[in-house]
């Protein structure tokens, strides 16, 4: 089994539910090990939308990079995900962060996530999960506390509920 890193979010509906549902089908091919909290997250890039809810996921697959790829698109698809302007609002985005042992820069898969170093929403959640996780010799922490002006809040009393049904 492989450890990844995969950051989810939702700004479109009920984003919690959301996230929670995309939570759900993500176990029927990787083991959860840690969750971050939830997160309100201001949108980057495409402003003109809703504030999203975002989270990170630890966890560990037997599935090959690009098979957990195609694993995150069909689950995007499954939910109904219909990309209109680039960083626009989505129902869900399940990206893969990182990938233990694999990097690859093709633009179909990059991995590590060329951006997420950049990105609050992603470095906030990781560093609550992985704090020391080292990234291009920093940790997750070092990297999340030099972020500056994106708005990140920590999303109060939400925590993930397992629709049992997922579970078979």
């Amino acid at each position: 089994m492989k450890k990844i890193y995969l950051g989810l979010g939702s700004n479109l509906g009920d984003k919690k539910k959301n996230l929670d549902e995309a939570l759900g089908r993500l176990q029927k091919q990787v083991k959860l090990l840690k969750l971050s909290s939830y997160y309100r997250t201001e949108p980057v890039g495409y402003k003109d939308q809703d504030w999203f809810l975002n989270l990170v996921a630890e966890g560990a697959t037997e599935l090959s990079p690009e098979a957990l790829l195609a694993f995150c698109q069909g689950i995007e698809r499954d939910m109904k995900r219909i990309k209109t302007v680039r960083f626009g609002p989505r129902v869900i985005d399940v990206d893969i962060l990182l990938y233990e042992g694999f990097s690859s820069s093709e633009p179909e898969l990059t991995v590590p996530h060329p951006r997420m170093k950049e990105r609050a929403f992603v470095m906030a959640p990781l560093a609550e999960i992985a704090p020391n996780l080292l990234l291009d010799g920093q940790t997750a922490s070092e990297i999340a506390a030099k972020l500056r002006g994106e708005r990140v809040e920590l999303a109060e009393g939400l925590a993930y509920e397992p629709d049992q049904r997922d579970f078979a």
